[in-house]
């Protein structure tokens, strides 16, 4: 593509050159005419020139002299074709638009072509060289022949050969002008040929190194046929072999197998028996532990029944989260235990240490979510004497409380409505309120007034009531920060309990621990 477009620019040069040395050669023949003839038929002589020389136009061109005879103003020219700087610009960038899709082998012989194109049109611009010397000489022998001319006219022959060398002048300076960008284009097509030159060796150089990776993936791709075809062989080989020893082996599998049927058959196995000896092992120790549990609670509820004796106090209420234990007198000399000093405990078991409950003073304790697994005691102080009174056995968890929470987790916030029983610790008489409890807050809410929001943080509390309250199993106390406290009331035991044990677990996942106060 290129190469075409320059050899078309190069035929429209010619085709110009051409017709310019047909003018000079027209006008030479003329001259020895006009030394022949007199001096009276020099109009008709002009007339014949004027007629035979052949224009670009059918008009001398529009110019002006200045000094030394030199042209002012110079003749457009009116066909003027691409320079060649435009076409190697276009065709650079072809070659560099198209380098992505053609392989390395066609990118280097269309290279060798163009190199070889490239050659070609610097021969020729040499000959054109030649050419256009010959042209100048010519016009200068035209132009020598005019002046000598003009000396010997007069009048109107004479301005009409002041014509005619102004003409000649003009015409040599466009062929000044034509060989200026000739000598420009011999120079871009030498700058063409180098670049061409040094894109065939680089593409020269690309060719030998993707020929010899080409080679050496070749030979690995020869090496792993040959191991893949041997490692086939061997395996046909073993194949061969083990299709061979089939039924030898398969004989031997059979042998065993009824070997083994005539010892189950004639001998009784080991292994059943002590499967069975185990098993009845297992048994025992099965009785043995639930006689074990059951001596030990009845020797727990005689501790607790001599007890009871010396105690003249008893709880009273189910030892389960979700209910209340109330201390009572149990004999008519015990004093009133509202005028007793009480202090609940819990303890992991009823031997192990005990650790106080904070707060919890009064006759009457609901069992929080954090006793579950635990033994509850109390001690009444009565008359300088201490008596102490312990439930049965641990507090057990409440029922259906398990499910509660995991649907509630399933919830980015759970609500639960509520009643402010007592805020900073006085009474408040209030409508319901929403309890929302978050994943990372805590906001107690009426419609768009928000009492208290507050995020899980170490100076958070959250426990069981405590202290004197209408329901306590209903009742918890929550401080969300220093200096603001609320008792909350709830609709159930089981949503007051699914409220703390959801917000411990929220809290947990928060690196905060939400307990009472002092624990």
């Amino acid at each position: 593509m290129m190469i075409s477009q320059a050899s078309c620019f190069w035929e429209e040069r010619l085709k110009n050159h051409n017709k310019t040395k047909d003018k000079i050669l027209t006008m030479t023949k003329v001259c020895p005419e006009m030394k022949a003839r007199r001096v009276c038929e020099k109009s008709v002589v002009f007339e014949s020139i004027s007629a035979d020389v052949s224009f670009a136009s059918n008009r001398f061109p529009s110019y002006k002299l200045g000094p030394d005879d030199q042209i002012i103003d110079e003749p457009e020219e009116d066909e003027k074709g691409p320079s060649v700087k435009d076409v190697v610009d276009k065709e650079t960038r072809d070659l560099s638009d198209q380098h992505k899709r053609l392989s390395v082998r066609d990118l280097a012989c269309k290279f060798d072509k163009n190199l070889a194109a490239a050659s070609k049109l610097v021969a020729e611009a040499k000959s054109k060289e030649v050419n256009s010397l010959e042209g100048h000489v010519m016009l200068k022998k035209l132009r020598d022949a005019l002046e000598a001319m003009r000396g010997r006219m007069d009048g109107r022959n004479k301005d009409s050969v002041e014509k005619a060398i102004s003409m000649v002048e003009s015409l040599a300076v466009t062929l000044t002008q034509h060989e200026g960008g000739l000598i420009q284009e011999r120079f871009e097509v030498k700058k063409l040929a180098s670049f061409l030159k040094q894109a065939s060796e680089d593409a020269k150089k690309l060719v030998n190194q993707e020929r010899s990776f080409a080679c050496a993936e070749i030979e690995s791709a020869r090496d792993l046929v040959m191991r893949l075809g041997g490692e086939f062989n061997e395996s046909e080989r073993c194949s061969k072999a083990s299709q061979d020893q089939g039924p030898n082996v398969e004989k031997l599998v059979e042998e065993v197998q009824e070997a083994r049927r005539i010892r189950l058959m004639h001998q009784p196995t080991k292994v059943m028996g002590m499967k069975h000896e185990i098993h009845d092992l297992k048994s025992q120790i099965q009785e043995k532990s639930a006689y074990s549990v059951k001596l030990q609670r009845e020797i727990g509820r005689i501790k607790r029944v001599e007890g009871s004796k010396s105690c003249p106090y008893v709880l009273d209420g189910a030892q389960s989260l979700g209910s209340c234990l109330r201390i009572r007198a149990s004999s008519e000399s015990a004093s009133d235990v509202s005028k007793c000093s009480v202090q609940w405990y819990r303890a992991a078991s009823e031997s192990s240490r005990r650790e106080a409950i904070s707060g919890a003073n009064r006759s009457v304790y609901a069992p929080e979510p954090y006793d579950v697994g635990r033994v509850i005691q109390a001690v009444v102080l009565s008359n300088a004497q201490k008596f102490t009174v312990t439930t049965d056995g641990p507090i057990n968890t409440a029922s259906g409380l398990q499910s509660r929470v995991e649907s509630l987790m399933r919830k980015s916030n759970s609500e639960f409505t509520v009643v402010i029983s007592q805020m900073n610790g006085q009474e408040h008489a209030s409508r319901s309120h929403v309890f929302t409890v978050g994943k990372t807050r805590i906001k107690l809410s009426r419609g768009w007034i928000t009492k208290a929001r507050e995020i899980y943080s170490n100076s958070m509390q959250m426990c069981g009531v405590r202290d004197n309250a209408n329901v306590p199993a209903k009742t918890l106390f929550w401080q969300p920060r220093k200096g603001l406290t609320f008792l909350l009331t709830f609709e159930s035991e089981q949503e007051r309990n699914a409220a703390i044990v959801l917000s411990r677990k929220y809290a947990y996942d928060c690196s905060v621990t939400l307990v009472g106060p002092d624990d």
